[in-house]
């Protein structure tokens, strides 16, 4: 981006231990007016990655996602804001769509884009993948993180526009690192339950997971991305048996 365009832009990156993903995310991104990175204790090189990019850097000790984003909101230079997880990028197009879009002197509260997943090697376009809006582009004036410790998500007071393009996510590098993070998600997700009061019983442990699979795999034609949309819908089953199951379980030991 140059001078001219009227709306700079800062990409805020949350990461801890992500060495192997900062760089292709910094990269993706090396055309905005300023990277910050707010690290929440790094082992590996996550931070001198960043740094040796121009990235600035910021720490700040783990608060949950929500409130982690909020904070790396604030610390950034400017107001309109584009978040990123380590292990996203955004396509070509997408960066064609919002550098147009930022041109623009009148602007809408925020922009929304799709998600593209890719798991098993395979960019996933159907199912519970396909198609997955999320907010990410906005102005911080007229939108914050809802502070929530899991499934965080950005509140925005006003109009939202489309963008053409996507964020790809790079899921993970193998099935074992998948269900690996389902067990840290979920944990995450059982304890916001508890602290909801959400029903939790035997119904839901037996009728949310298989309806959650069989709306994504055959309604919402899952089955057409072969072998990573079978995985991917299992994924979906499994996360939310987990989820309830846990949940059951903490209850039971209050």
């Amino acid at each position: 981006m140059t001078n001219e365009v009227p709306h700079p832009l800062s990409v805020v990156i949350i990461t801890r231990n992500e060495a192997d993903n900062i760089e292709d995310c910094i990269r993706s991104v090396d055309w905005a007016d300023e990277v910050l990175v707010v690290d929440s204790g790094s082992m590996d090189d996550t931070v001198s990655i960043a740094e040796s990019l121009g990235a600035r850097t910021l720490h700040h000790d783990w608060q949950g996602f929500g409130k982690q984003k909020q904070y790396a909101s604030d610390q950034a230079t400017h107001d309109w804001i584009l978040n990123l997880d380590a292990d996203e990028r955004p396509d070509q197009q997408l960066r064609t769509s919002i550098k147009q879009a930022l041109s623009q002197k009148e602007q809408p509260a925020a922009y929304s884009c799709n998600f593209r997943h890719r798991m098993m090697g395979r960019w996933l376009r159907h199912g519970e993948a396909w198609p997955d809006p999320h907010v990410r582009l906005y102005d911080r004036k007229h939108a914050h993180w809802k502070q929530l410790p899991i499934h965080e998500h950005i509140e925005v007071m006003g109009d939202i526009r489309p963008l053409a393009g996507c964020i790809e996510h790079c899921t993970a590098d193998s099935v074992a690192d998948i269900f690996a993070k389902i067990n840290h998600y979920t944990d995450l997700q059982a304890e916001q339950m508890l602290r909801n009061n959400a029903a939790a019983g035997l119904f839901s442990l037996l009728a949310r997971p298989l309806w959650r699979f069989v709306r994504n795999y055959f309604f919402r034609l899952g089955f057409l991305d072969g072998t990573a949309g079978l995985v991917h819908a299992v994924q979906g089953s499994f996360t939310t048996f987990l989820k309830y199951a846990k949940t059951i379980e903490k209850r039971q030991h209050l």
